[in-house]
């Protein structure tokens, strides 16, 4: 397969984790079946969890320098969350591939709906509750939930992750956007580091995802500082993309679920 394609997807990949600290799986598995060519899902989902993982962690350096990193809500929620994601992750494997990527799709409508309506309320505290080193239930919850959800589906969970920052420590949403990554990286790595036991991870791909991911990173952070706060239309347009990945994807795997002999 040409390097060409897996660059090409691991860049905006990366550019959408470094401007809203979401969206790289939810893109990564359908590029990495349907733009560079692997053909089985569990490979697909391996392989970009490893992917997004890498890119996540090497974006969340500049979010850091940028001082939109609360490192005790990212340690606390990674930590929590991995635990869920070892548990998803492991109940996705036993699942069909094909109706893994239909149930997929429906999960991407879901976060494309939640797109269109945009994230209500933006946080306001400075300093986040509910991290520390007791941390309340409600980060517990959120954090294992998500987890949970991110390991089964084989993604990193951004687009859980920073909503339920917000709504469980009440940070800022552009440091939700900075925090999650950590929490997103762990929990992709949990996933890859699941699959690739089982041998479910192409790692030449992967390496050429990481390295596209590196450029598309950077200008998706540098952006995200710009228009902190004014991501309405962003929302729409990447909604409007969900919607058509994941219509097709329905499309491809609308016999998922049909009877078999």
């Amino acid at each position: 397969m040409s390097a060409v394609p897996a660059l090409l997807s691991g860049s905006g990949v990366g550019f959408t984790l470094g401007l809203i600290g979401g969206g790289g799986s939810i893109l990564a598995t359908p590029l990495l079946l349907y733009a560079v060519g692997i053909a089985q899902p569990h490979l697909a989902i391996g392989t970009g969890a490893l992917a997004v993982a890498a890119n996540a962690f090497l974006t969340l350096a500049g979010h850091a320098r940028a001082g939109n990193v609360r490192w005790p809500c990212a340690l606390v929620f990674a930590l929590i969350g991995i635990l869920g994601a070892f548990v998803g992750s492991s109940l996705g494997k036993a699942v069909d591939g094909q109706r893994l990527l239909f149930l997929f799709a429906l999960l991407m409508v879901v976060v494309g709906l939640h797109m269109l309506r945009g994230r209500r309320g933006t946080g306001g505290t400075a300093e986040p509750v509910g991290c520390g080193p007791v941390p309340s239930r409600t980060v517990v919850g959120v954090a294992f939930g998500v987890g949970m959800l991110s390991g089964f589906f084989g993604i990193g969970g951004g687009f859980l992750i920073v909503p339920g920052l917000v709504f469980a420590t009440g940070m800022p949403l552009i440091t939700a956007v900075g925090t999650s990554l950590f929490a997103v990286g762990a929990f992709g790595l949990a996933t890859a580091l699941n699959y690739a036991l089982s041998g479910m991870v192409d790692w030449v791909v992967a390496g050429q995802f990481i390295a596209g991911g590196l450029v598309g990173g950077f200008l998706g952070m540098r952006l995200a500082n710009r228009l902190a706060g004014f991501k309405g239309a962003l929302n729409t347009v990447f909604a409007t993309v969900i919607f058509a990945v994941a219509g097709y994807m329905l499309y491809r795997n609308a016999g998922a679920f049909a009877a078999t002999p």
